[in-house]
């Protein structure tokens, strides 16, 4: 099967970094999947990331206990950049040149946003996570994701998740919950399957961006996706 997607925009979520502890990081998860991003680099396809930061840090949460939202949301954007910073140290070190662009100004830590410059590294080969969510209050890094998969021209938008696709219920909880091959982004939104949050779907159903819900620890499943198997997740479009 040869390669269906050339570049592609990867989001995680900071959980997802946390493996088994409740707080931080898992050195193991961390490899891993630097490891699973690399091998994608390596086999031609154009990775960028957006990661989230609910493993540090939740902005919601806490303006709901009395902060100023719009601080909490600026917090949480910064615990979205110590998530690049550690992904990028272990993609580093499999020896890959991976850049951290922020739409935080944090020169020291990361580069000025730019999506013509994220282009240029992604087109010589060179792997790009963009910190810091949209860089304003109110938007969730589901946002942010579609607006830089859209701002990068990739040919597809990855959210990786705890299960292989989308469900019509959650299947953590119901065992007969129906799960989705594919679905338009109308079904996705009419039918509520939280997939995203509506700002996010709206932008990709308003860019033609394709998105696909998948499982990254599963085995094989972004490789699959990248080439073109849709059964290894849901894919959503228009």
């Amino acid at each position: 099967m040869s390669q269906q997607y050339k570049r592609i925009l990867l989001k995680l979520s900071g959980e997802a970094l946390m493996g088994q502890h409740d707080f931080g990081y898992d050195a193991e998860i961390l490899a891993q999947t630097a490891s699973e991003v690399v091998k994608q680099q390596q086999s031609g396809t154009q990775v960028a990331l957006v990661i989230g930061g609910g493993n540090i840090f939740r902005g919601a949460g806490l303006a709901k206990a009395g902060i100023d939202r719009v601080s909490g949301d600026q917090m949480g954007m910064l615990a979205t950049v110590m998530n690049a910073l550690a992904v990028q140290d272990a993609i580093g070190k499999l020896g890959v040149k991976c850049h951290v662009m922020s739409a935080l100004k944090i020169d020291q830590v990361g580069e000025e946003l730019s999506a013509h410059k994220a282009r240029e590294y992604l087109s010589q080969g060179e792997i790009v996570i963009f910190a810091a969510g949209t860089g304003s209050p109110y938007f969730t890094t589901d946002t942010a994701a579609s607006l830089r998969a859209i701002e990068i021209q990739a040919d597809l938008l990855l959210k990786a998740t705890k299960v292989d696709g989308i469900y019509d219920s959650d299947p953590m909880k119901n065992s007969d919950a129906k799960r989705y091959d594919t679905l338009s982004f109308d079904e996705a939104v009419t039918k509520e399957l939280g997939v995203m949050d509506l700002t996010a779907m709206v932008l990709c159903r308003e860019n033609k961006m394709p998105l696909c819900v998948f499982n990254m620890f599963e085995e094989g499943a972004l490789e699959k996706i990248i080439k073109g198997d849709i059964h290894a997740g849901t894919l959503v479009r228009i």
